[in-house]
């Protein structure tokens, strides 16, 4: 359907779109297409299998070129996502972990909520063969699941970035009932709970609490998944680098005072 109209203001801003590996750069045009249409144009892309920029993408964006234009690269998903507050993970797969799961309507209420709270938002988006590896998913808060027919269920990536963005626009400004209180500490950047994670694995490996060796992969994913569960703020995040500290230096001397200090090795 033709809908373009010069002489309307663009509505911009929302979630950041973020494609890891995508494969085609048809795909990503499409999506580049897909967000204009629901006033999103942050995209971010996670190692595009076939670079960028992508020329099929520009022939495929329908004229969204200011999308593609403004889009990002980068090596990890840890890297897209590190000045992230919340993030989004779609997958029609059955993950061995424990998340939170929202259809798209729920989690669109949920993003309007949190960006009324200013906190910044991404929604991940896994390659059109396999979808979003355990260790992308694990890094997300909540899980968007699409309820579709069980039999066929599948989608190409621009229809899921489609049903997704259209859940965020239709919810237009309203502020869902419920009320984000974050005590005065915004929610922390991806970037500090990935360093906090690492910080906190290296003293798990050195007291021997992630053995076998074999069995760490899984062990590191479930304590992700408890803090990523928790919404944790900068605050309490620089409290956990305390108890890492404690952990690796053993107890201080009555009267130090550790609270606040978060990354000192």
């Amino acid at each position: 359907m033709a809908g373009t109209d010069g002489t309307q203001s663009p509505i911009a801003g929302g979630p950041v779109i973020i494609l890891v590996g995508p494969q085609l750069g048809e795909n990503i045009g499409m999506v580049a297409r897909a967000m204009l249409n629901n006033g999103l144009t942050e995209l971010r892309l996670v190692k595009p299998r076939d670079g960028w920029p992508n020329p099929a993408a520009e022939a495929s964006a329908a004229g969204a070129i200011e999308v593609l234009e403004k889009a990002r690269v980068f090596e990890t998903t840890a890297e897209a996502i590190a000045d992230l507050n919340h993030i989004f993970a779609t997958t029609a797969r059955t993950r061995d972990m424990t998340k939170r799961v929202a259809v798209p309507r729920r989690a669109a209420q949920e993003m309007r909520a949190l960006d009324q709270a200013g906190q910044k938002i991404g929604i991940l988006f896994g390659p059109e063969k396999a979808g979003l590896h355990n260790d992308d998913v694990v890094l997300s808060d909540t899980v968007i699941s699409v309820p579709l027919n069980p039999a066929f269920s599948s989608l190409n990536l621009a229809q899921a970035v489609l049903l997704v963005a259209y859940e965020w626009f239709q919810q237009g400004t309203e502020v869902p009932d419920q009320e984000l209180v974050l005590g005065g500490s915004e929610l922390a950047p991806k970037a500090e709970l990935v360093n906090f994670y690492e910080r906190l694995e290296s003293a798990l490996i050195e007291n021997g609490f992630l053995w076998p060796p074999e069995k760490r992969p899984n062990m590191i994913r479930n304590l992700r998944n408890i803090f990523q569960r928790a919404m944790l703020t900068q605050q309490e995040v620089n409290t956990l680098h305390g108890v890492v500290k404690s952990l690796r230096h053993g107890p201080r001397k009555q009267g130090g005072d550790d609270s606040g200090k978060s990354k000192d090795t």
